[in-house]
């Protein structure tokens, strides 16, 4: 009779953590090292007692974690490799009927968030095309029939536009960027603030714990958003992280409160921006990022969207001490222009995300800034986005609006 041998066991995996049906293949390794075999009756069943060529092939041992290598879903694999096998069965996930794939989870398989998956999305590269093709000019037949279309779609108003004939406008983009007639948008002289732009009213009120709103229940923060008040290289000492500190920076005057407002500018708006009140602005800060779509169902969807995304932020002062004026890019919107800042140029290529870039309007020539009045052209989008305006105001401010309401340019935000 052969002696018993002991065969060796098969190492787990070492990017996983020993799972239950490692243990049991495990139990199952030292039998004898004889192939023993009996015949039935009728000459055709086999009963064996070990396996040990499977040994040669540890994979067959591990089906589920050769499936696992197979999904994408071990943390030795890099980034890329993980991205290339695991998304493509997640778009899968979310396309095909409920179950379709739920197989898959028996053997470990999870599909990448929503969110993650809508995040990969190069949406730069996309706007960036997207601003090509708008430059494109269109043949003279081509236009009415193109403008009519967007027009019913986004239900625009052509009533309102300086140059109501739709052949005027060459391509895409200048159709966009159309002007308004001058009685068109009367501005409000007895509020000390107005919208900046026509949209909707997402959200709006008092600034607490220095989070600010994008939509109801959804928040972020104030200094994400916003960047240092001061740089920190101008700073003599490790520039403050507290709320508090940050806070102090931006409020100036005893007394005074911190305020926002944010405005949905839909692809059906008037996509020119205006100065909402009398201020001066000192200083310019870019941000460069994603350009997800900012419609109030994303801004539910992904928190600090805004802080994700390409933004162009405009600080100085008025009457009441700080105030900042944001436009926040969006998809296809990757163009946001400053009337007075020719320097700036948004969707770029050389930029990385993560940095800032600041440009201060501040000079030894002219020590005071940009002057704004209320109602003169600030700049533009193209197609549509987000406004957003931080203030400080005296405590007895007050917001004349609804949220979700629709507003136009010159309407009245607040006054005291």
């Amino acid at each position: 009779m052969p002696e018993k041998s002991t065969l060796p066991l098969p190492e787990p995996c070492p990017c996983c953590a020993p799972c239950s049906f490692w243990s049991r293949r495990v139990a199952g390794t030292q039998v004898t090292g004889s192939m023993r075999s009996t015949r039935s009756e009728n000459g055709r069943s086999w009963a064996w007692r070990s396996r040990p060529n499977l040994l040669v092939t540890g994979r067959l041992y591990f089906p589920q974690l050769a499936l696992r290598r197979r999904l994408g879903q071990l943390s030795c694999m890099s980034k890329p490799a993980l991205k290339l096998r695991s998304w493509p069965l997640t778009v899968l996930y979310y396309l095909l009927p409920l179950g379709a794939l739920r197989p898959l989870s028996r053997v470990g398989w999870r599909p990448v968030s929503r969110v993650a998956l809508y995040k990969s999305v190069p949406t730069r590269l996309l706007s960036r095309a997207w601003g090509r093709l708008n430059q494109v000019e269109l043949p003279h037949w081509l236009r009415r029939p193109v403008y009519s279309l967007y027009i019913w779609t986004f239900g625009v108003n052509m009533k309102e536009a300086a140059v109501e004939d739709l052949h005027h406008y060459r391509n895409l983009s200048e159709f966009f960027r159309r002007k308004l007639k001058p009685q068109a948008r009367p501005v409000c002289d007895l509020h000390s603030v107005i919208s900046p732009s026509d949209g909707k009213i997402l959200n709006f009120g008092q600034v607490k714990n220095c989070e600010v709103e994008q939509v109801k229940g959804v928040t972020y923060s104030l200094e994400s958003f916003l960047g240092p008040r001061i740089p920190a290289e101008d700073l003599p000492f490790p520039p403050a992280t507290s709320c508090g500190s940050f806070r102090s920076q931006l409020v100036t005057r005893e007394g005074n409160e911190l305020y926002h407002c944010v405005i949905y500018l839909a692809p059906g708006d008037y996509h020119c921006f205006h100065s909402p009140t009398d201020w001066t602005v000192s200083h310019r800060r870019h941000f460069p990022g994603s350009l997800m779509s900012v419609n109030p169902g994303m801004a539910r969807w992904i928190k600090e969207l805004f802080c994700h995304n390409e933004r162009v932020v405009l600080t100085g002062d008025w009457k009441h001490g700080f105030f900042s004026l944001t436009a926040v890019g969006a998809t296809n919107v990757g163009s946001i222009r400053i009337y007075f800042d020719q320097d700036l140029h948004t969707n770029s290529p050389r930029y990385s995300k993560g940095s800032y870039n600041d440009f201060s309007f501040v000079t030894h020539m002219n020590k005071e800034g940009i002057p704004m009045r209320k109602g003169e052209h600030l700049g533009e989008f193209n197609l549509g986005s987000t406004i957003v305006l931080i203030f400080e105001a005296p405590k007895d401010f007050n917001f004349k609006l609804k949220a979700g309401q629709k507003i136009r340019f010159g309407e009245a935000l607040g006054s005291l």
